[in-house]
């Protein structure tokens, strides 16, 4: 029996803290950087904040840090 669970692609501040550890305090920080770790978000209206799973998929990729080794 295959069960497929769908996810959403949509995720308010609770979600994503729940699926990929950011706290919301972290979230609010790193939405308010003005560099490469700006976090993706979109706004709806003036209280709700929504993160695409893509671009935060995408996002982690592009700010990985490769370990140094010590050889």
């Amino acid at each position: 029996m295959n069960i497929v669970v769908e996810q959403k692609r949509w995720l308010s501040p609770i979600e994503l803290e729940t699926v990929y550890g950011f706290s919301k305090s972290a979230q609010a920080k790193m939405r308010m950087a003005s560099n490469n770790s700006t976090l993706p978000y979109t706004k709806i209206g003036k209280k709700y904040i929504r993160y695409d799973r893509l671009l935060i998929d995408k996002w982690l990729e592009l700010n990985q840090v490769q370990g140094v080794s010590n050889d």
